[in-house]
């Protein structure tokens, strides 16, 4: 039981990346998945979340419209789809499994994280 993340990688701002997680040993079907992001020196912080039951999205302020997380289901892996990078964007990346997740003064929360994929590096230069 495990969730395999992919997808980060060296980009110029302005650039584009895309991460991918991977569920091994159990399914989506009624899973919040949860990406997160760690910069250098600073605390890991929520970037988006996606609730498997109902499609229903959510983004922290800084990536809104930047940001697109999705599902497939058939594949049983959850997408970030990451475009605009910005330097302030490199950070390690996590995938995780949630008890739940929302937005609260623009900050995305995330509760009950129980599994998480391996971190994922994303260095933007300008």
């Amino acid at each position: 039981v495990q969730l395999q993340a992919s997808g980060g990688g060296l980009v110029q701002a302005g650039g584009s990346l895309r991460h991918s997680c991977e569920a091994s040993g159990f399914t989506f079907d009624d899973a919040i998945i949860g990406w997160f992001r760690q910069a250098p020196g600073k605390e890991r912080e929520g970037v988006s979340c996606i609730s498997s039951s109902d499609g229903s999205t959510y983004y922290a302020d800084f990536v809104k419209g930047r940001f697109t997380i999705s599902s497939d289901d058939a594949k049983n892996t959850v997408y970030l789809q990451m475009n605009s990078l910005n330097p302030e964007d490199t950070a390690v990346y996590y995938c995780a499994t949630c008890v739940r997740c929302g937005v609260y003064s623009g900050r995305l929360r995330g509760y009950g994280m129980h599994r998480w994929g391996k971190g994922t590096l994303v260095t933007v230069s300008s």
